[in-house]
């Protein structure tokens, strides 16, 4: 687990992320929404901060890599397939989630192999949605967890968290614009803030 929002396997050399939800933004002012731009360069360049820090072998994407169809606009797939092409030499799996299955799959051109949850590696099952997976451990998305701390007074902070559950570990979301669910752990879960 890294405060990149990652997980990274020394062992098979691969770099998981969850939950980049690209297009997003663009999506929401395509419906007249006012919020910010720049969330997709941003999203790629932690992505590549990611990958520099970590000199993985491949990438798996544990779903929702796309948010909708308007992700598919020419200027973001200008963007993505740049990006791509500077990690050409990176192996990358999506693990097709609720939103890719809406928003279509990838562009062939971007090289990014697309398979079914849950997918095994090693003793690892790669999944969108969090479940449990007989004989594996389970990497999951979907479900943005985040935390509340409670300083003094009224100090308050709503953190991005992985959500350690017994066989079983969700990602935090990578996207900067997806909003979270509060998770309260329960007797025998984990929740590790990124700060």
């Amino acid at each position: 687990m890294s405060c990149q929002r990652v997980v990274f396997d020394p062992v098979h050399r691969a770099l998981f992320v969850a939950d980049v939800h690209m297009g997003k933004a663009a999506t929401f002012r395509s419906l007249g929404v006012p919020v910010p731009a720049g969330t997709t360069q941003d999203n790629l360049d932690r992505l590549s901060a990611a990958i520099a820090a970590f000199q993985p072998g491949s990438l798996y994407f544990l779903g929702d890599l796309l948010h909708a169809k308007a992700a598919h606009s020419p200027e973001l797939l200008g963007k993505l397939h740049a990006w791509r092409m500077q990690h050409a030499d990176i192996a990358m799996t999506l693990i097709k989630g609720n939103h890719d299955s809406k928003a279509g799959d990838p562009p062939e051109n971007l090289n990014i192999s697309i398979v079914a949850e849950p997918f095994r590696l090693g003793g690892f099952a790669l999944c969108h949605h969090p479940q449990n997976v007989p004989a594996a451990f389970a990497l999951a998305g979907h479900e943005h967890p985040v935390v509340v701390l409670n300083g003094k007074g009224r100090s308050r902070a709503r953190l991005p968290c992985f959500y350690l559950k017994p066989n079983q570990l969700i990602l935090p979301s990578f996207g900067e614009f997806t909003g979270g669910y509060e998770v309260i752990p329960k007797t025998g879960e984990v929740v590790f803030p990124v700060v």
